[in-house]
């Protein structure tokens, strides 16, 4: 697929803000893809798009910056260290809630299977495309063909990431793929390292939420034995 001209891009102009087709011009030019594919899902905070680089397929989310709900982004940064004195300002809040999800997925890739990053560039994120000719589905939209197994290896993995210091902190069957029977966690701008003051809050929220999903497919669980199941060493 021939890259982009600026011109060609003007075709987004109802679609993204100018910052915006700028930054998707800016990461084209640096070779990351060569160009947009089709919508996966379109959200009143970002939008996500398949994209190509040659016969490699990514994935494109670009945050909506006048979208985006801001004030909360900021309660969730201002206490993680990572992000220490920043100032609450939309444009700094949400570039760096994007920044963060893309250092979450790093963290997160050295001990489970998420997307791998790709690059950011303020509004923008690139990542790897989980699928084969489509994109995987939601947990929410394909459920395991034994919940057993696939609540084992969900636990597993937050397990994992919990002793690598993180908390996903927005878990449930709307942020899970099922890709071939195996889960891939996405979504992780609110994920949070384990030092946050609410780092328990949000697992347990997690938990439950799991938990309730599991129990809709058969199982008979309890939230408090599985959060105890995850934090013990």
């Amino acid at each position: 697929m021939p890259k982009k001209t600026k011109e060609e891009w003007k075709v987004y102009k109802n679609v993204f803000d100018s910052a915006t087709i700028l930054n998707l011009v800016k990461l084209q030019s640096q070779s990351h893809f060569d160009g947009l594919e089709s919508p996966i899902a379109l959200g009143k905070e970002a939008n996500v798009f398949t994209a190509l680089k040659g016969k490699q397929r990514l994935i494109v989310k670009i945050y909506r910056v006048e979208n985006c709900n801001f004030n909360k982004m900021y309660t969730y940064i201002a206490p993680d260290p990572r992000f220490a004195g920043m100032k609450k300002r939309r444009r700094l809040v949400i570039f760096s809630w994007v920044q963060r999800e893309y250092r979450n997925l790093l963290k997160a890739r050295e001990v489970i299977r998420v997307p791998t990053p790709i690059a950011v560039k303020d509004n923008v994120l690139l990542m790897e495309f989980i699928g084969r000719q489509e994109p995987a589905p939601l947990l929410k939209d394909s459920p395991p063909t034994s919940a057993e197994k696939f609540f084992a290896k969900i636990i597993d993995n937050i397990k994992k990431i919990y002793k690598a210091g993180l908390v996903h902190a927005d878990l449930s069957e709307f942020n899970i793929l099922n890709f071939e029977q195996e889960p891939v966690f996405i979504d992780w701008s609110q994920a949070t390292i384990t030092q946050h003051p609410e780092a328990q809050e949000f697992l347990k929220r997690d938990v439950k939420n799991i938990v309730n999903y599991f129990n809709k497919q058969g199982l008979k669980l309890g939230e408090e034995g599985v959060y105890g199941q995850i934090i013990k060493n």
